[in-house]
């Protein structure tokens, strides 16, 4: 672990990921919101082919992470959320094809991962867990580094989401987390 993480407690870290996280989404969907459906719907080229395609991707991914997260941390009731869903079918779903849908499941869905990075403890950050993937493989992966990870998928797929839009005519404007960062 690199020196300046060692002398910090790591959950401030996540949480302020958690945070960027939930700024960057509703900044996103803001925008998104300034088109039509038809718009948000277009096949773009992209790999999940449309800015809602994309949108529901970025979702999907942290419904399978936190569903594998809540097999492990039983005593956080902020994972009961996740419990509660049922499994996607696959990182190409489309759970919902209304961004006013989708948005409000995002926003809930943020808001879930914020209180999660509040829980979870430090000792819990370091620890090693098993999961399967989606096709049924079992892996064992530091939490801390799955962590980094769904945070990291999210701002790659909201990259492109970003790209999308611009080419749309829609600019997000900054989305740097630097922007969000201060010196304490």
């Amino acid at each position: 672990m690199p020196s300046y993480l060692s002398r910090h407690k790591v959950k401030k870290y996540y949480q302020e990921l958690a945070l960027y996280n939930k700024w960057i989404n509703e900044k996103v969907f803001s925008a998104a919101a300034n088109l039509k459906k038809e718009e948000l719907s277009q096949n773009r080229g992209a790999y999940f082919g449309s800015i809602i395609g994309t949108l529901n991707h970025i979702l999907i991914g942290d419904i399978f992470w936190f569903k594998r997260f809540a097999d492990h941390h039983t005593n956080y009731q902020s994972l009961n959320y996740f419990r509660a869903l049922s499994k996607p079918n696959s990182l190409d779903e489309i759970r919902h094809d209304e961004l006013p849908n989708l948005w409000k499941e995002r926003a809930q869905t943020d808001k879930v991962i914020l209180q999660y990075m509040s829980e979870i403890a430090d000792e819990e950050i370091a620890r090693t867990i098993f999961y399967h993937d989606t096709k049924g493989q079992r892996f064992n992966r530091n939490l801390g580094h799955l962590l980094l990870h769904v945070f990291n998928h999210q701002t790659h797929h909201r990259g492109q989401v970003s790209t999308l839009l611009y080419q749309a005519g829609i600019d997000i404007g900054v989305t740097d987390m630097v922007v969000r960062i201060t010196d304490e």
